[in-house]
C-alpha cells in the first residue's frame, strides 16, 4: 500500500524536460493528439502532427506573382545557384521548391520527400501526385540554410484571363505551409501592383497567420524617387483592402539582387531597409522554439472549440429518423450554434472556424459517427494551457539567452557579406565614419570647434559643463542626448572638457543630427590620438 501511495504521488509531479522542443513533442502526443483524433480534427483543418514538426528548422515561404523576383531573392540570399533554379521574365518557377541544407547538392522529387521520416512533409502527401509532381526539394552546402530552409512557391498568374486549373488545391497547400512556416514573404513588383484574383485567394489562405507575413516591395531602384512615393501609397491602399485589417504588415522596399542600380538615389534607403529585413530573418534561429510554442497554443484552442461543435452536433442528431434532413437543417444553422457555444463555454469568437469551410466540410460526414463530450480530454487540453505550457515558456527566454550567447542566427550568404564588407550597412557613415583611417576624422572640422572652443573662456586648457552648455543646446538636441555625448566625450571623466574632447562632442551633435545612433561605449577611432593612452 505503502509503494502504490509513493508511486501515485510520484505520477502528480511535474514532467522535466530538457527542451522547449522536447517537451512540445511530448505535451502534444500526450494530451493534445488524443483530443484532436477523438473529434476527428484532422479531417476538418489539419494533419496530425510529427516529431519533424518540432526539431525542423526555422522556415521561410516566398509567394508572389510570378516575375516579381522570388527566385532572385532567394539566389541573393544564398549567394549562389540552387539545384532547379531557373529565372526569367516569364512564369519560370511552376513548383514549390524547398531550398534545405545538404552535404551534396541535388534534387529530391516529391514523391520522395513526403515519405523521408525525418523531413516534417509527409501530411503533403494529401495533395495527390498533381501536387507532389511540381513539389521538389533542393539540397546544397551553403550556410545559410544551415539554419533556415526556404520554400520558392510556383509564380501566381496575373489577372482572370490566365486563371488555369494547376491540378491541386493551391490556396490549401499554401496554408498547410502557412501554418507551419516561420515566415511568410510577400514580394511585389514595383511596377506590377495590380493584384489577381488567384493572388487574392493565396492572400486569403494566409490571413490567419497576419504575425509571420512582411511584404516586400521589389525592384523598388528600377524607378524614381517621386514614382517610388506613388508606387508604396499604391501598395499599402491595396493591401488594406484585401488583408481587411486596421494595420498593415511592415513594407520593406529595395531591388534584391546583385545587379547595378537603376536609380540610386534610395541606396541608403534600400540598404536600411534590407538592414531590418535581414535581421528579422536573422533572428528566426533564436525565437523558433516561441513560434512553436505559440503555434501549438492556437492549435489547442481550435481543437477545443472543434470538440465542442462536433459534440454539439451529435447530440442535436435524432436516434432514429430524420438524420439526413436534420444533418442540413444544423449545418444551415451552424452560426447559431457558434453562437451558442461561445456563450456556454465563454470562448472567443476569434476562436472558431471559418463558418463557411466547415458548412462545406461537414457536408461530406455522418454526424452519427462523431462522439459525444468527454470533458476529461478538455480538462486535460485546459491544464496543458494553464500549467505545462508555463513552465515551457519560462524555460524559453533562457534558450533565447543561450542562443544568443552562442550567436545563433543566419549566416554565411549575403548576410555574411553585409555584416563583415567595408560596404556593409552603416559603414563609413554615421558613428562610423573615419573607421579604419590613419587620421582622427574629426580632425575635418576641429578647426571650427577650436574657434568655438576659445569663445568660451577655458581655464587651464579645459571648460566646465556649465559654460559648454549654451553652445551646445543651439543643436536642439534633448537635454538627455546631450547628457550621453558628454558622457562620451569626457573620455578622462573628471568632469571637464579639453580642446580635443570638445570638439569630439560636437562631431557627436553632428552625428545625431544626422540621424545616426549613437553607441553606448565610444569607438576606439573616435578616441583623440591624445587620449588613447587611457584606453
Amino acid at each position: 500500500m505503502r509503494r502504490w501511495l509513493s508511486d501515485d504521488k510520484r505520477g502528480k509531479e511535474p514532467e522535466v524536460f530538457e527542451t522547449v522542443s522536447d517537451g512540445l513533442k511530448k505535451l502534444y502526443r500526450q494530451k493534445l493528439l488524443p483530443l484532436e483524433e477523438h473529434y476527428k480534427f484532422h479531417d476538418f483543418h489539419s494533419p496530425c502532427l510529427d516529431d519533424p514538426d518540432f526539431d525542423a528548422k526555422p522556415l521561410v515561404l516566398l509567394i508572389g506573382q510570378y516575375s516579381t523576383g522570388k527566385t532572385t531573392f532567394i539566389r541573393y540570399l544564398l549567394e549562389q545557384d540552387f539545384p532547379g533554379i531557373r529565372i526569367g521574365p516569364e512564369p519560370t518557377t511552376d513548383r514549390f521548391i524547398c531550398v534545405m541544407h545538404g552535404s551534396q547538392d541535388g534534387i529530391i522529387p516529391g514523391n520522395a520527400l513526403v515519405v523521408d521520416p525525418k523531413k516534417q512533409f509527409r501530411p503533403l502527401s494529401k495533395f495527390g501526385n498533381a501536387f507532389l509532381n511540381r513539389f521538389q526539394c533542393s539540397t546544397l552546402n551553403n550556410p545559410v540554410v544551415n539554419s533556415i530552409s526556404i520554400i520558392d512557391s510556383p509564380g501566381i498568374l496575373s489577372g482572370e484571363k490566365h486563371r488555369v486549373d494547376r491540378g491541386y488545391d493551391f490556396a490549401g497547400v499554401l496554408e498547410w505551409f502557412a501554418e507551419r512556416v516561420d515566415r511568410i514573404i510577400l514580394l511585389f513588383d514595383a511596377h506590377k501592383l495590380d493584384i489577381s484574383d488567384e493572388f487574392r485567394r493565396a492572400i486569403d489562405a494566409i490571413k490567419g497567420y497576419d504575425d509571420k507575413i512582411r511584404i516586400v516591395l521589389n525592384k523598388a531602384d528600377m524607378i524614381d524617387h517621386q514614382q517610388l512615393m506613388r508606387v508604396y501609397g499604391a501598395l499599402m491602399w491595396s493591401l488594406g483592402k484585401v488583408l481587411g485589417t486596421p494595420e498593415v504588415a511592415r513594407v520593406y522596399i529595395g531591388s534584391f539582387w546583385d545587379q547595378p542600380l537603376h536609380f540610386d538615389m534610395n541606396r541608403k534607403l534600400f540598404e536600411l531597409e534590407e538592414q531590418d529585413l535581414f535581421n528579422d530573418i536573422q533572428s528566426l534561429p533564436r525565437y523558433a522554439a516561441l513560434r512553436k510554442l505559440n503555434d501549438l497554443i492556437k492549435r489547442a484552442r481550435l481543437a477545443k472549440v472543434h470538440a465542442y461543435i462536433i459534440s454539439h452536433l451529435k447530440k442535436e442528431m435524432p436516434s432514429m429518423f430524420g438524420k439526413d434532413a436534420k444533418k442540413k437543417d444544423l449545418i444551415k444553422a451552424l452560426g447559431e450554434t457558434y453562437t451558442a457555444l461561445q456563450r456556454e463555454h465563454n470562448i472567443s469568437p476569434g476562436d472558431f472556424p471559418s463558418l463557411t469551410r466547415m458548412q462545406e466540410q461537414l457536408q461530406h460526414h455522418d454526424f452519427t459517427k462523431f462522439h459525444i463530450l468527454k470533458p476529461k480530454l478538455i480538462e486535460t487540453v485546459d491544464q496543458m494551457l494553464a500549467q505545462d505550457i508555463a513552465r515551457l515558456m519560462q524555460m524559453i527566454p533562457l534558450e533565447e539567452a543561450i542562443s544568443a550567447k552562442e550567436g545563433q542566427g543566419v549566416k554565411g550568404g549575403a548576410f555574411e557579406t553585409m555584416s563583415e564588407s567595408v560596404f556593409g550597412y552603416g559603414r563609413g557613415e554615421g558613428i562610423d565614419e573615419g573607421r579604419g583611417d590613419h587620421e582622427w576624422v574629426v580632425n575635418q572640422e576641429k578647426y571650427k570647434y577650436d574657434e568655438m572652443f576659445d569663445k568660451l573662456n577655458p581655464v587651464d586648457g579645459k571648460i566646465t559643463g556649465a559654460s559648454a552648455k549654451s553652445e551646445l543646446v543651439k543643436s536642439k538636441l534633448p537635454n538627455s542626448v546631450l547628457g550621453k555625448i558628454w558622457k562620451l566625450s569626457d573620455i578622462d571623466k573628471d568632469g571637464m572638457l579639453d580642446m580635443d574632447e570638445w570638439a569630439l562632442a560636437n562631431h557627436l551633435v553632428k552625428v545625431k543630427l544626422d540621424g545616426n545612433d549613437l553607441p553606448a561605449e565610444l569607438p576606439k577611432h573616435l578616441v583623440p590620438p591624445s587620449k588613447q593612452n587611457l584606453l
